[in-house]
């Protein structure tokens, strides 16, 4: 079911993405160009395991992960996160949890897009990407 997400995929469209990164911390320059930012992100799926890469002008992340196996993040705005990767219900839930904090961030497929719901706390972010041709 993995396979689905696999591709490359393009940010086009988000909401309530700056008050997402204020619930998590993230300093006020790097929030404006973070929310400028349109990045790309890649999906590899080979055998159990899956590689994530987002790369922008901004800043460019990998993550290599099994299902459910905990595993150490650096995330985008170098937080150093201990991380895991559900399948639920046809959905990639990850979950990043730090000092006390926690994070989920969903990738769900509907309509060809990808759609990302991020949460922390009461804030909810969307961003929906759509697959590069």
């Amino acid at each position: 079911m993995a396979d689905a997400f696999a591709g490359t995929w393009k940010l086009v469209d988000s909401s309530n993405f700056d008050e997402y990164m204020k619930a998590l911390g993230v300093g006020f320059a790097t929030r404006q160009v973070a929310g400028l930012t349109k990045p790309t992100t890649i999906i590899e799926v080979s055998g159990d395991k899956i590689t994530v890469k987002t790369q922008s002008t901004f800043k460019n992340t990998e993550i290599s992960f099994k299902l459910g196996e905990e595993f150490d993040e650096t995330t985008a705005d170098d937080r150093h996160v201990k991380s895991v990767v559900k399948l639920e219900g046809g959905k990639l839930v990850h979950v990043q949890k730090w000092e006390g904090k926690e994070t989920s961030l969903v990738r769900e497929l509907k309509d060809g897009k990808l759609i990302l719901t991020l949460t922390m706390g009461s804030v909810v972010s969307n961003r929906t990407y759509e697959k590069a041709s």
